[in-house]
């Protein structure tokens, strides 16, 4: 898996799982229960992370999206 994302942002991590779901790529969101230990503060940001063989189609389904400024580097 790749991290392709690092947001505290729910809402565009939501929205980007739809999107590559609906796409047919496997993708998870990690770091979640991490909130827990923080008291929910949301000071730990999230890692959204593909499949390694399908990143770059992630990439450009989120950019179509809108979302190319959220995208981590490439070598990331």
């Amino acid at each position: 898996m790749l991290e392709i994302i690092r947001t505290n942002d729910a809402v565009l991590l939501s929205f980007a799982e739809t999107l590559l779901s609906e796409a047919g790529i496997h993708c998870m969101i990690a770091d979640q229960s991490m909130s827990i230990l923080e008291g929910s503060l949301g000071l730990l940001p999230r890692r959204f992370l593909v499949e390694e063989g399908r990143a770059e189609e992630a990439r450009a389904i989120l950019r179509e999206a809108g979302l190319a400024a959220e995208l981590r580097d490439d070598k990331a």
